[in-house]
């Protein structure tokens, strides 16, 4: 059984960095593209970085690419999410997840864990 654990978020004022973590067990790491994702109460989730199997490739949104890095260390079985530039509108539950498939297709991401808390005061 494949689960995922997030850890690191927390409260952090704008202007500052957060990077929050997610370690896989249950299957083997290298196989999985990873990605994170937010949602924020009223608002629809969002597809907020993905990297692939390799490692070699990673997506962000336009609006984020300048503030959020995606990374995974397959020795830790971890992938994580390096935030800068904090504003109150990131404030979220941010999930990490993974596809055992193409690590651009949303709907391949199949397993989720349970999301870490991220607020952003102004």
């Amino acid at each position: 059984q494949v689960q995922l654990v997030e850890s690191g978020g927390g409260l952090v004022q704008a202007g500052g960095s957060l990077t929050v973590s997610c370690t896989v067990s249950g299957q083997s790491f290298s196989h999985f593209a990873l990605g994170w994702f937010r949602r924020a109460p009223g608002k629809e989730r969002e597809f907020v970085a993905a990297i692939n199997q390799p490692g070699d490739a990673r997506y962000y949104p336009d609006s984020l690419k300048d503030r959020f890095t995606i990374s995974r260390d397959n020795t830790k079985s971890t992938v994580y999410l390096q935030m800068n530039s904090l504003e109150p509108e990131d404030t979220s539950v941010y999930c990490c997840a993974a596809s055992p498939g193409f690590w651009l297709n949303t709907n391949s991401y199949i397993y989720w864990g349970q999301g870490t808390q991220v607020t952003v005061s102004s």
